[in-house]
């Protein structure tokens, strides 16, 4: 077997195509893929192991050996769960490069990957998440005009999230076509690109109306009067930064102005793509929301409403399936909404609360503080 090297052959590129194409795999996941081989064949050249004349890695000659050096590496400065996900990573890889049989076997299957520590997820209570959904109303009250805007579409995202336990990749993901809010559902594109239909609930289905309703409007206007939250605003004064651009001609997202009915191949055009595939959520130049906004959104009204412990958007999934389950939602049901494939994932996700625990145990234990009350009041 030719001895090929990792660059030469361009193997991860080829690697990540096969995820892609074959596997139906995500551009998050493949990106996560690729940033891990990418880190493997730093390691390896910076080790000066297993090298060409040319700088590049001679994968056939990579080993067991090299893969337990790599991790003993590794766990100076990562997680347990990173090191897992790397080393699995390296395995798909070998595993993939033996049927391609450009290896003849795969040296990462030997190798064991560290136990992860199960930690119970970060869930909110009933009142915690009731007054982070009610947040972005109070802020947007003593905020200016464009603020409330921003309000309304962070509401929105908080209402939908908590309402119907998405994924933040699924949320940013989401397009006008795939949410109906006359029969309360929204279809999502999950993990492995596989769909399911979720309901949403009366509170979030009111405040995406509102949302939606507001970005009609807005793009009902001229283009030099929508507001865009950071730019002029209709009836209002414009801020610095959108005075500044108009005295360079251009508009506050920056581009040059165009008319409101451009030409198909303008970038208005381009950003909003065919009729129904506009994105739900847009920043304020217009474009589709990051997951790293969510995030930073989500940070900023959990300490707003009181709650400084660390919350995530997935914090909102957990608290999704475990009042869910609280409230008697049968697991397999809440398995389907949050769209697991194993019922074990599911548990893992949506475990009980220490008050419900604890009130099943005063119920049932004939040792518990109530009972045991209950029946030296009954001997008096």
């Amino acid at each position: 077997m030719a001895s090929q090297s990792v660059e030469k052959r361009g193997l991860i590129h080829q690697f990540i195509h096969y995820l892609s194409v074959e596997k139906n795999a995500s551009p998050h996941t493949s990106r996560c893929y690729r940033r891990d081989l990418e880190g493997f064949e730093d390691f390896l050249k910076s080790s000066g192991m297993y090298l060409t004349p040319t700088g590049g890695v001679e994968i056939e000659k990579v080993d067991r050996i090299a893969i337990r050096k790599y991790l003993s590496f590794l766990h100076r400065k990562n997680k347990k769960s990173s090191i897992a996900r790397k080393i699995s990573t390296l395995r798909s890889f070998f595993k993939y490069l033996v049927r391609e049989q450009v290896i003849l076997s795969n040296p990462a299957k030997s190798v064991s990957t560290p136990k992860i520590e199960k930690t119970l997820p970060t869930t909110l209570t009933v009142d915690e998440a009731f007054r982070l959904m009610e947040s972005p109303k109070s802020i947007s009250k003593k905020s200016s005009e464009g603020a409330k805007e921003k309000g309304l579409r962070d509401r929105a995202i908080l209402e939908l999230l908590y309402s119907s336990g998405l994924r933040v990749s699924e949320l940013v993901g989401l397009n006008s076509n795939q949410l109906d809010l006359d029969l309360g559902i929204v279809k999502v594109m999950g993990k492995g690109r596989k769909e399911r239909i979720v309901p949403v609930g009366v509170k979030a289905i009111e405040v995406l109306k509102a949302y939606l309703e507001e970005r009609r409007m807005l793009k009902a206007l001229p283009p030099g009067q929508k507001p865009l939250w950071g730019g002029a605003r209709p009836g209002g004064r414009p801020s610095r930064r959108a005075m500044r651009l108009s005295l360079r001609g251009m508009s506050p997202s920056g581009a040059e102005p165009e008319p409101a009915s451009g030409p198909e191949g303008s970038p208005a055009r381009r950003a909003a793509g065919p009729e129904g595939d506009e994105p739900i959520f847009v920043n304020s130049l217009g474009g589709r929301l990051t997951a790293r906004s969510v995030g930073r959104l989500v940070k900023k009204y959990s300490r707003h409403s009181g709650i400084f412990r660390k919350v995530s958007p997935h914090s909102l999934r957990h608290t999704f399936a475990t009042h869910l389950l609280d409230a008697g939602a049968d697991i397999r049901e809440i398995q389907e909404m949050l769209g697991h494939s194993s019922l074990s994932t599911t548990q893992r996700y949506t475990h009980v609360s220490m008050g419900k625990l604890m009130e099943v145990y005063d119920k049932a234990h004939p040792r518990s503080f109530r009972n045991v009350g209950r029946k030296s009041k009954e001997n008096n």
